[in-house]
């Protein structure tokens, strides 16, 4: 184990227990060195584009998904158009073997279109593959995705799960920020947004600091980590991160799990919620609130339910599937009330 330039610990040799005990816990990101490193697909990509398209494209059912194409001008940023009424790139179905013809084709040439396949369902639109290429640090249930694509740049956001990152070919750079960073990364549209999570509004490389000032607090914590095939990556739910695919072209397959598997409802939901129930009172009515959530939903001191029986803890407590529908239901009722 060493700590790396970038900041981020990088890891070698590990496995599931050293994965579980050691590098979860601390719910810091890891650079995972050489961790897929003995994967077919990372042995085809070793030769050539062409040689890991062609393994690709061997386990491809032809189901059209989602291609993101931006204008050469936006030079691989997928983000806002600069009105922020839509976004500066359309979506194309496409199949995968298409879009990897094209993205071999496009390599040489100077001023490419920046194409990106997002989180490709493995399992479903490249079956087989992931039985040739296993990683033994997650439940099997856990489904991989894909991530194909030349030059672009993702802007920094957050994921609701935890993930590792594997690079298959080319280079990537994950820049990372700590949750807590959040009121200094100038967060955009929560509700409308270029890939499904809210983003940074500041460009990576060339922040406006008259406009974004407190940027420059979370560039002074973040993390950064160049991966090369093989390499992957661990980031801790909520953590923010921009990924730079740095070559003409990149595959990537990450892998999500939730680590309350017991709890299926979204936080996210909740905080919108409360967005719109709270944000709008009074200051001295929002003090007030905040006491009830630390209270009730934070625990950060007692626990709220010590007191009461465990047969009347109720929404304190662990509810049955059939609470949890009824208490659903009643909050559903509530909101459209």
């Amino acid at each position: 184990m060493a700590e790396s330039d970038c900041s981020i610990r990088e890891w070698r040799d590990v496995n599931l227990e050293i994965f579980q005990n050691e590098i979860i816990p601390q719910r810091q990101p890891a650079v995972l060195k050489s961790l897929v490193s003995n994967w077919p697909a990372i042995r085809e990509a070793r030769d050539s584009a062409a040689k890991i398209c062609g393994y690709i494209k061997q386990f491809d059912t032809g189901q059209p998904v989602n291609a993101t194409v931006g204008a050469p001008s936006i030079e691989g940023r997928f983000f806002y158009r600069d009105d922020l009424r839509g976004f500066n790139f359309e979506r194309k179905l496409v199949s995968v073997s298409t879009a990897l013809d094209n993205l071999v084709a496009l390599i040489d040439k100077p001023d490419p279109p920046a194409i990106a396949l997002q989180a490709v369902p493995v399992s479903e639109v490249l079956p087989s593959f992931e039985t040739e290429n296993v990683l033994p640090l997650v439940d099997k249930t856990v489904a991989p995705r894909m991530w194909l694509g030349n030059k672009s740049t993702i802007a920094t956001h957050y994921d609701l799960y935890s993930n590792v990152a594997c690079v298959v070919a080319g280079r990537r750079r994950f820049t990372l920020f700590p949750p807590d960073q959040v009121a200094n990364l100038y967060i955009g549209p929560l509700l409308t947004t270029p890939g499904g999570s809210p983003i940074s509004m500041v460009d990576l490389h060339q922040p406006d600091l008259s406009r974004y000032p407190r940027f420059k607090q979370a560039l002074e914590v973040s993390r950064v980590a160049t991966l090369e095939p093989g390499d992957a990556i661990y980031v801790p739910i909520l953590w923010w991160h921009s990924v730079e695919s740095l070559e003409n072209f990149n595959v990537l397959v990450n892998y999500w799990w939730n680590d309350s598997p017991t709890s299926s409802d979204s936080p996210f939901d909740s905080l919108l919620h409360s967005m719109l129930s709270i944000s709008s009172l009074p200051a001295e009515q929002r003090v007030l609130w905040r006491e009830f959530f630390d209270y009730f939903v934070f625990q950060l001191e007692n626990d709220p339910a010590a007191h009461l029986p465990d047969d009347l803890r109720d929404v304190l407590g662990s509810l049955g599937p059939d609470e949890r529908r009824h208490l659903k239901a009643l909050l559903s009722q509530n909101l459209q009330a």
